[in-house]
Parts: structure tokens; sequence; C-alpha cells
């Protein structure tokens, strides 16, 4: 009789171990321009991975992600200009808030199915982003900067510091990932975007499923606010809770490969290299942006990492569950 198995672990971990420890020395070798970049870079890294938890494993398709950037952003700057918290340490404080909020609106929002989920987290991000324009305290339409609280840090400091967390962010959300997935946890939770009715037949806590995911998935995704804007050292509510992240996050896991752990790796790297090749095309760095997106999804609709990974067998985080008929002694 067959019994499941997962795959073992290949060359991915070792790959991001190596990764990552290069990637640490870069603030001796690269300058701050560079270092800034790459800050952007793992962050949308971090939200992808978020993003790709919530749809391409469990089945939820937000659009209103940037609810959490902004929650994340601006309790890190209220931490840090209001309550006198090191700027650098109010990251996790900034994940933390927006995990709350989540945990809080997750039980409103799982009674909607489908297009109406997505709807209800872009209208939550809204509420949240008029509330904020309206409320002095958080800076109003002017926003908030950071300037003062970090007025006593050196600038190469604060850039390499930011860089640092950036970097630990987004292997530490891979890692989070890849070893939720791995998981007995993993296995209830792609269940349950299977089929939720089968799901909880079969003793699976489907409603605890979903919670926790939507919480960590808030949680990573308001940690990236916080490390986005801790690297612009500015926040205003139109920038923080614009619809742009959850397009941008879309669009790096579509192109990239939709339930891989890869796909958001590759996703976000092509965006960026178009972005810095189009940055003085104006009108054709949109354009080509979408241009994109229709040629993966018409020639390799399970994105790009889905298709290489198909050709050549190429797996490198593998969390996939196989029947495997035990030998016969």
């Amino acid at each position: 009789m067959a019994e499941a198995r997962l795959e073992r672990p290949r060359a991915g971990l070792v790959v991001l171990a190596l990764a990552a420890v290069l990637a640490t020395a870069a603030p001796w070798a690269v300058e701050g321009q560079t270092l800034r970049l790459a800050v952007e870079v793992f962050v949308m890294i971090a939200m992808a991975q978020a993003w790709n938890l919530l749809a391409g494993y469990t089945g939820f398709v937000s659009v209103g992600q940037q609810a959490f950037v902004g929650l994340g952003a601006y309790a890190l700057f209220l931490a840090a200009i209001r309550g006198g918290i090191d700027a650098f340490t109010a990251v996790l404080i900034g994940g933390g808030v927006a995990a709350a909020v989540g945990a809080l609106a997750a039980p409103a929002l799982f009674r909607l199915r489908g297009p109406q989920f997505a709807i209800g987290t872009w209208v939550l991000a809204e509420l949240l982003r008029i509330a904020f324009t309206n409320i002095e305290w958080f800076g109003g339409a002017s926003g908030l900067t950071l300037a003062r609280a970090l007025r006593g840090v050196p600038l190469e400091r604060r850039v390499h510091t930011t860089y640092w967390i950036a970097l630990a962010l987004a292997v530490g959300a891979t890692l989070a990932v890849y070893l939720l997935l791995r998981s007995p946890f993993g296995l209830a939770l792609r269940t349950v975007r299977d089929n939720e009715a089968s799901a909880q037949s079969v003793g699976v806590a489907v409603g605890r499923v979903k919670f926790r995911v939507f919480v960590l998935a808030s949680f990573l995704t308001g940690c990236a606010g916080a490390v986005s804007y801790l690297n612009t050292m500015f926040v205003t509510t139109s920038a923080a809770f614009a619809l742009e992240w959850s397009a941008l996050v879309i669009f790096v896991v579509i192109i990239g490969g939709l339930g891989t752990l890869e796909g958001p790796i590759l996703g976000a790297l092509v965006y960026f290299a178009l972005r810095e090749w189009l940055a003085d095309h104006g009108t054709w760095y949109v354009i080509t942006l979408g241009a994109t997106a229709i040629a993966v999804m018409m020639l390799a609709p399970e994105g790009l990492w889905g298709r290489l990974s198909r050709r050549t067998g190429w797996v490198l985080f593998p969390a996939r569950v196989r029947l495997v008929r035990p030998r016969r002694r």
C-alpha cells in the first residue's frame, strides 16, 4: 500500500545559506545607493512570500495587502517618534501591530468568499488609509519623518543596519514558509485550498488553519512595510496604503510562479531588473510590465519558475507530498 512522504530537501537550503552569507558582507563592498535598492528587493521578496502563502497555498487572493504595509510602517514611525523606541527594534512592533489587526479583521473577512474576500481586504486598506489621513496624531496627510528619531545615528550605520534587517526578513520569510509547508500544518493548509468541505470531513480545523495563515502573512507584510519606510525615512498614507503595493506583489508572484517558493524570489529579481532598465523611459516602464505579465500568463501560466522546473526538474525547496510504495522485503 502506498504511503505519503515529503520530498527530501535538496540544494535549496544550501543555496539560501550561501547567498545569505555572501549578501551579509555586501555593505563593505558596495555603495549606499545599491544597498537601498537591495533593501527594496528583499522587502518585495518577503511580501511576495507572504502573499504567495495566502493565494498560492491557501487560496485567499488578497488585494488589500497595503493595509498591513501601512500598519507596519506607521507602527514603526510612531514607536520611534512618540515612544522613543529604537527604530530598528520597532520593525518587530510594526509586524506585531499588523498581525494584531489581521487577527481582529480575519473573522469578518473569512465570511467572504472568492472576489468578495479580495474586495473585503481592499476595503479594509481604504478604511485604514482614510483613518490615518484624518487623524493628526498620525501625521495626517503630511506624513511622518524619522529624521529626529535617528538624529544621532551615523548615515553609514543606518543604511547598513537597515540592509541587514531587510536581508534577515527576506531569508526568514522564505525559510518560515518552507518549514511551514513541510510540516503537518502545511498539508492541512493545502487540503483547505483544494476543498474546504473535504478538509473538514477528515478532521482539519479549517477556521484555525485560515486564521493562522492570515495572521502570519499579516506579520510578514507588516515587517516588510516597516523596513521599506525605514529605508526611505519618510511615510505618508497615500504611499503606504497605496493599491500599488498589492499590484506589484501580485505581478511578482504571478510571473515568478504561484504556489512555489522559488517563484517570488525570481519574480522580484525580474521586476527590479525591468524597473532599473526602464527607469528613464517613462510610460514604456508601465507598458513593458503589462506586456511581460500578459506574455508570461499566455506562454507560461505556471510562471517562469514553474515552466523552468517542469522542463528541467529543478526544485530548490521541495515541499510536495508524494505517494511512495514501500519496498518489499
